[in-house]
Formats: C-alpha cells, structure tokens, sequence
C-alpha cells in the first residue's frame, strides 16, 4: 500500500534544501537533495507527451505515470527556460503538500519559468493547472529567490542524524535568539 505522498511535494517543498542543476545539448537535470531525487527536462525539440487515460503517451509508446512528471523544457532567451510537466502520478493519495489540502490529479500540469537575474541569483515561478481539481490554473511559487552556489561545491546527501538537527536548529529554527526553537521540551 502506498502512503500519501506527492511526487515528494513537487514542485514547491523540493527547493527546500539544496539542488544542483546540470546540463547538456540534449536535456537539464535537476538533482534535490531532498529525498535524494532527480528530474529529467528534455530540451532536444521534442513534443510534451500526451496524458491519456491508463498512462501517458510519449512517441508511440504509453507510460506508467511518473513521481515528477514527463519535462519538456525550451529556452525562451538566452537566461530563462519554461518547463512544461504532465503525467505524474496523480490520484486520492497524492498531494502537493504535506498537509493534504492541495490535492491533484493525474491531468496535473506544472508549468516552471526558471530565470537567471544575474550570476548568482535565479528566480522560480510555478504555475499548477489541474482542471479535475482547480477551476483556474494557480501561481504556487511566484519569483521565488534561489542563490546560485559555487560550481565546485559538493552537494551534500540528505539524512536525518542528531548533528544534522542540530545544525538546522542553530541555522534555522531560531538563529535570532540563539534558541533552538525546535528542540525537544525537557
């Protein structure tokens, strides 16, 4: 039996923690530290594959829906790529968020605009359209801020230990204070 769960939270919760974006003449992919995930956004010329009932059509052959979707990516200028996302696993268990109240369906589309404001900043904006689910397309993430890191810099695996909590909780729970806001009440 699955658990709820969405694509894990895709596409806001993903950019929590870090990502590295990697590309080629044929494709972009996104790799997340969070849940230790990637994507693959074809930017090669080909078409976004068609959702059809039981899967998705990509060329003449159906798919089992996937996590993250079928991307299609193209470069509008020379500092922003829209990527187009449809065929995710879409169903009464899969939610955009944690909390379960934005859920979507498997007629989910995600439309990503990544643009490069300059060397070290880029901005997100994602729109959801899932017509079984919202009556008008929505801006889940608008302009969301990403500061670009050094090329070199070696992305760390996601886990879940005590030094890693701690570090959280002194970098984010409340840094202001110098309390650990997050910490266990004794």
């Amino acid at each position: 039996m699955r658990a709820h769960r969405l694509s894990p939270d895709f596409p806001g919760r993903i950019f929590i923690r870090e990502t590295q974006i990697l590309q080629n003449e044929h494709k972009v992919a996104i790799l997340y530290e969070y849940a230790e995930t990637w994507r693959t956004v074809w930017t090669d010329g080909r078409p976004l594959p068609k959702v059809i009932d039981g899967g998705v059509l990509v060329g003449k052959e159906v798919r089992e829906p996937r996590d993250y979707g079928y991307s299609v990516g193209q470069w509008v200028n020379d500092s922003t790529l829209l990527v187009d996302t449809v065929g995710t696993t879409g169903d009464d268990r899969t939610w955009m968020d944690p909390t379960g109240r934005r859920p979507v369906s498997d007629r989910l589309h995600v439309i990503e605009e990544f643009h490069r404001l300059n060397h070290d900043r880029l901005e997100l904006t994602v729109t959801i359209d899932d017509p079984k689910m919202y009556t008008k397309p929505w801006i889940a993430m608008n302009k969301f801020l990403v500061k670009l890191e050094d090329p070199h810099r070696d992305v760390m695996e996601m886990y879940c230990s005590p030094f890693e909590l701690e570090h959280y909780n002194k970098v984010v729970g409340n840094p202001a204070s110098g309390e650990d806001s997050h910490a266990p009440e004794r």
